[in-house]
C-alpha cells in the first residue's frame, strides 16, 4: 500500500545525477536545430491558437515527408517548452517524416483539459501542412497527452484523426485520479470529476486506435503501474495494445531512443 504518494511520483530522486539532464536536453536540442536551420528544414515558432505558448516546431526531412510524426513534452504539465526537445526529432526525420514539437500553456495557467484541447489543435494544424499517416508521441505528461487523442471523446478534429497511426505512450500517466493525493494537485487543480475525465484508461479508445505503452524498466513502480494498466484496459476494449519495459531505463533516459533512427523504439513506433 502506498502512503506517500508524492514520493510515488517522485522521479529525480531515484536518478543518478537527474540535475544534469535538463542542460543536457537543452544543448543537445539546440545542435539537432541549428543543423536543420542551416540546411533550411526546420519552421520554427508557427502559432496554432492566440496564447504565447501556443507555438510549435516543424522539422522536415530531406526529401518529400511520407508522414507527420509528433513528440508532446511532458513536466507534469508545469515545466518546459518545445525548445528542449527538438534532438527527439530526430529519429523519425531521418526515417522521412516531417516531425511536430508543440509548446502549451502549462498549469496552473491552463487546466489539463484546456492543454489537451491546445494539442489537438495543434495536430490538426500541423495535419493541414503535411499529408500521410500521422503518428503520436510523447513523454510523462505527454504521453498523457497524445494517449488521449486516442480516445473515442477527444478534441482532435475528425481529419486529423482518421489519419492517426501508431500512438506511442512513453512513461504516460493514464489514470491521474492518484494525482489527487500529491502537492502536484496545487498547480493541476484536479478534482475527481475532471481526473476521471481525462484519464485515458478511464475513457473508450477510439475505433482502430493502436497504441503502445512504453516505459523503463528502472522507472518508480507507479508509472509502469500506469502504463501496464492503460495496456490491460484498453486490450479488454479490442484496441491494438502493446506493452514494452525497457530494461535499464529510468524515466529521463527512456525517451533516448527516439533520437535514433536505428533504435528499437523508433523502429516499433513507425512500423506500420
Amino acid at each position: 500500500m502506498i502512503s506517500d504518494w508524492n514520493d510515488a511520483y517522485a522521479n529525480g530522486a531515484y536518478i543518478q545525477g537527474a540535475e544534469q539532464f535538463p542542460e543536457q536536453w537543452i544543448q543537445q536540442a539546440a545542435q539537432f536545430r541549428e543543423g536543420l536551420i542551416a540546411a533550411n528544414r526546420a519552421r520554427l515558432d508557427l502559432g496554432y491558437g492566440a496564447s504565447e505558448r501556443e507555438r510549435f516546431d516543424l522539422f522536415m526531412p530531406e526529401g518529400p515527408a511520407i508522414g507527420l510524426a509528433v513528440f508532446v513534452h511532458g513536466g507534469y504539465w508545469r515545466m518546459f517548452d518545445k525548445s528542449s526537445w527538438s534532438h527527439l526529432a530526430r529519429g523519425a526525420v531521418e526515417r522521412g517524416y516531417a516531425v511536430l514539437i508543440p509548446s502549451y500553456t502549462l498549469c496552473p495557467q491552463a487546466t489539463i483539459a484546456e492543454i489537451t484541447g491546445q494539442i489537438a489543435r495543434a495536430i490538426s494544424q500541423a495535419a493541414g501542412m503535411v499529408s500521410g499517416p500521422i503518428h503520436l508521441s510523447g513523454h510523462s505528461a505527454g504521453g498523457h497527452l497524445v494517449s488521449r487523442m486516442a480516445c473515442a471523446l477527444s478534441p482532435l478534429g475528425q481529419g486529423a484523426a482518421s489519419r492517426l497511426g501508431h500512438v506511442l505512450s512513453i512513461s504516460g500517466l493514464h489514470d491521474l485520479r492518484p494525482l489527487l493525493k500529491t502537492d502536484l494537485n496545487r498547480e493541476l487543480r484536479l478534482d475527481w470529476a475532471t481526473a476521471t475525465a481525462e484519464s485515458a484508461a478511464l475513457q473508450a479508445p477510439r475505433s482502430g486506435t493502436r497504441l503502445t505503452a512504453w516505459v523503463g524498466g528502472d522507472e518508480r513502480p507507479e508509472f509502469i503501474r500506469q502504463s501496464e494498466l492503460i495496456a490491460n484496459i484498453w486490450t479488454g476494449c479490442a484496441v491494438d495494445t502493446s506493452l514494452v519495459v525497457e530494461a535499464g531505463r529510468h524515466h529521463f533516459d527512456v525517451i533516448d531512443g527516439l533520437a535514433d533512427a536505428n533504435s528499437a523504439m523508433v523502429d516499433h513506433w513507425l512500423s506500420q
